[in-house]
């Protein structure tokens, strides 16, 4: 692609981002672990909304565990977020070619 051409086309692309950040305001993913005895839901800027703990996990001689999948959880999460996002910039930056990327 034309470097110029590119920059002819820069407030739609600002545009797109935009809408793509909007987008992403109302995004949300869930993420779980222990065989969902645990579960998380985040926003699209990666903020914990939601944590749901099954009561069968909760066990005071085991908290170390319930940390666990706590943070397991969290990181499934935001491995969900990240493919969505990844799905919906994807057709921003579609036909570009940066070099050395």
């Amino acid at each position: 692609m034309n470097p110029f051409e590119l920059l002819k086309n820069t407030s739609a692309l600002k545009e797109q981002a935009e809408k793509l950040q909007k987008e992403m305001e109302q995004m949300t993913a869930e993420g779980s672990s222990g065989g969902r005895m645990v579960t998380v839901k985040i926003n699209g800027k990666f903020e914990m909304q939601e944590i749901h703990l099954d009561p069968l996990c909760v066990d005071n001689r085991d908290v170390k565990m319930l940390e666990d999948l706590i943070v397991a959880a969290c990181h499934d999460a935001c491995q969900n977020m990240q493919d969505q996002l990844k799905t919906k910039s994807g057709s921003l930056l579609s036909g570009m070619s940066f070099p050395g990327l």
